[in-house]
């Protein structure tokens, strides 16, 4: 087991890693939108929290030797699920087909205030 870390994307704030790497297997922690220089919410806006998310996301991919396109399961979870088409809408512009498998949570709480956080599965070729 490796584990992966990019200083473009937050520092891990509890105990556990970025990302893990297991055989092709690559397992990325919940990203929320943390600006990784400051460690503070990008913005209170949703749209916003989802593109930073999804770029701290894409940093842990790159720093593991992939991109985005390696991804094949993705979590969201989101305090308000009527910013659903918020996520349809970015991830459009950030993934292309195949798309991964997603899965979309609504929860009550998320760290530090975000609205937003996903997590991802990652398969290296």
């Amino acid at each position: 087991m490796q584990t992966i870390h990019s200083e473009l994307a937050p520092a891990a704030i509890g105990t556990y890693s970025q990302a893990v790497k297991h055989g092709d297997v690559i397992y990325l922690s919940g990203q929320i939108p943390l600006d990784p220089k400051t460690m503070q919410l990008c913005s209170d806006e949703i749209q916003e929290q989802i593109v930073q998310v999804i770029e701290n996301l894409r940093a842990v991919c790159e720093a593991a030797g992939g991109s985005l396109t390696h991804v094949v399961r993705l979590s969201v979870y989101m305090i308000d699920l009527n910013h659903f088409p918020l996520i349809n809408e970015a991830m459009s512009r950030y993934f292309t087909e195949p798309f991964p498998a997603r899965t979309s949570i609504g929860v009550t709480a998320l760290p530090r205030g975000a609205q937003v956080e996903m997590d991802a599965i990652m398969v290296m070729p």
